[in-house]
């Protein structure tokens, strides 16, 4: 009897019409619908965190993951996509002899010369299509990726038996690949109560966050050793972890008993500051996009020629207009959905003409108005059990917060500390904006929060 060793070469789905759709059209529809929902941010990642359940329950916190990579400044040709044996007890980490994984979406051919070379170079690296055969924690990422990045080679590496620290080396050649991108799959805390898991779950990101890799543990994330691993090259490149979207199977498709939960993060460079001369050139673009709004009735053309890469990037930015000591106008977005330049023109001729607090401004008006920019980080969600506990973690001078009830939606920048100094007056003139009570809340109330680079002239 022949073999069909082409047969042999692929890797067939194992969870496909089970944890994702199996149907090649309706996943990539969900596929694009997972990642265009996802949370914005500007941040460019030099690697990735996301979760591994079934889409019905952690794709949306997925698709916050995946959709950063749409601010990639570099093309991807490889992706290491490391994440936890479930199945088949692994000792250190497995790399499958097959040639291709196949997908509902097509083949995804594997890069054997970088698979060998990890063969070659690591003691720890096994091979082993057992370890791979059944395993979900890498398959659920496959249509995301193919989705995203089109063609690239892929390094399938399921993680089991061994000390994060024997797998920093493997990161920091990883993070050196200019052309690479690396992905790292894991699930937070398992079978908690919804509420349990929002505090167990808050501890374990804000431990990811700050890179205390040594904190991590099974019980707090079942890919505790390549994010280990992970976070720990992480700090000794001085990059930094910046969580997109926390939330848990209650959350999403879920009951409230037994929950799993989920958490998307970013590792990127840290933010640059704008240096002063940047900043002063973005306060006269905001002024003169006023003044020829005022004057020719046009908006202003932005030479992107004439600005360097950071003012390029995608950004959300606010503009506040004062005069005489009061507040004459104030505009932005909370979703970084254009340059920075466009962003702090089109804003700027919100705040002057369109809030609806104000009349349009005039200009005569404009000589006696003072220009402000807040320039918004990502946004990042909290987890607290009760309004105390919410309260109790709010950093006054610091915080932005966004807050979201049901169609209610509000936001104040950290500015707003300086007339509302105490983190119960702020949360109370919160929910007012929103539109709610002051004395409002429920447990499903949605709190975000953000920083923001602040300047003025």
């Amino acid at each position: 009897m022949s073999v069909n060793k082409s047969h042999l070469s692929i890797r067939q789905p194992a969870v496909a019409g089970m944890f994702y759709p199996s149907d090649p059209q309706v996943l990539e529809l969900r596929v694009r619908e997972l990642v265009a929902g996802g949370r914005p941010s500007n941040l460019v990642p030099r690697a990735l965190i996301v979760p591994h359940a079934g889409y019905m329950y952690s794709g949306q916190i997925a698709g916050s993951g995946y959709r950063v990579l749409k601010n990639l400044d570099r093309p991807i040709r490889r992706v290491y996509l490391l994440g936890p044996a479930h199945r088949v007890y692994t000792r250190g980490v497995a790399v499958p002899s097959v040639d291709s994984f196949m997908t509902p979406l097509g083949e995804i051919r594997l890069d054997r010369d970088a698979i060998n070379r990890l063969e070659n170079h690591f003691d720890f690296i096994v091979a082993s299509d057992e370890s791979h055969a059944d395993e979900h924690s890498l398959e659920v990422h496959l249509p995301f990726i193919k989705s995203m990045l089109g063609e690239f080679r892929l390094v399938p590496l399921v993680v089991g038996d061994i000390d994060p620290a024997r797998l920093v080396p493997l990161m920091d050649d990883i993070l050196k690949e200019d052309d690479a991108l690396l992905i790292v799959s894991s699930d937070l805390s398992h079978y908690h109560s919804a509420g349990e898991a929002r505090l167990i779950d808050a501890q374990t990101v804000s431990i990811m966050e700050q890179l205390q890799w040594r904190d991590l543990n099974p019980e707090r994330a079942c890919g505790c050793v390549p994010v280990a691993a992970l976070l720990k090259s992480a700090a000794d490149h001085g990059l930094q972890a910046t969580a997109l979207d926390v939330r848990n199977s209650a959350d999403t498709a879920g009951p409230s008993d037994r929950v799993v939960g989920y958490a998307s993060l970013v590792v990127h460079a840290p933010a640059n500051n704008l240096d002063v001369t940047i900043r002063h050139r973005l306060l006269d673009l905001a002024r003169r996009a006023i003044a020829q709004k005022l004057e020719t009735g046009h908006s202003l053309s932005v030479d992107h020629d004439r600005w360097s890469p950071i003012c390029l990037r995608l950004a959300a930015t606010f503009i506040t207009l004062m005069q005489h000591g009061s507040l004459r106008g104030c505009i932005g977005t909370l979703d970084p959905e254009e340059p920075l330049v466009d962003s702090v023109a089109s804003n700027a001729v919100r705040a002057a003409l369109n809030d609806p607090r104000f009349p349009s401004l005039t200009r005569d008006e404009l000589d006696h108005v003072k220009i402000s920019i807040s320039v918004l980080g990502p946004t990042s969600p909290m987890r607290f059990e009760s309004e105390a506990d919410l309260l109790s973690q709010l950093q006054p001078g610091i915080d932005g917060l966004v807050l979201i009830h049901e169609h209610h939606r509000g936001t104040f920048l950290p500015s707003v500390w300086e007339s509302l100094t105490t983190a119960e007056a702020f949360l109370r003139a919160l929910k007012q904006k929103a539109g709610l009570p002051d004395d409002f809340w429920a447990n499903d109330i949605v709190i975000e929060r953000y920083t923001t680079e602040y300047f003025s002239e």
